[in-house]
């Protein structure tokens, strides 16, 4: 599999993931989201970086 091939499928799973949380639990999916808006943009921000962070280890433990 090529370059282009490997970054679309790495797309299409992330979408199906994203997917199924509001699908199966759309009520629990929007209180979350709720709770994460109503914190300060600090905590958003690191909890992004550590999920990067997360991103990249299994990415260079899965090559």
């Amino acid at each position: 599999m090529n370059m282009a091939g490997s970054l679309l499928l790495a797309i299409a799973l992330m979408l199906i993931i994203e997917g199924m949380f509001p699908f199966v639990f759309p009520t629990a999916w929007r209180e979350t989201f709720r709770r994460i808006a109503d914190r300060p943009i600090n905590h958003i921000r690191i909890g992004g970086l550590i999920i990067m962070a997360l991103g990249l280890l299994l990415l260079l433990a899965a090559t």
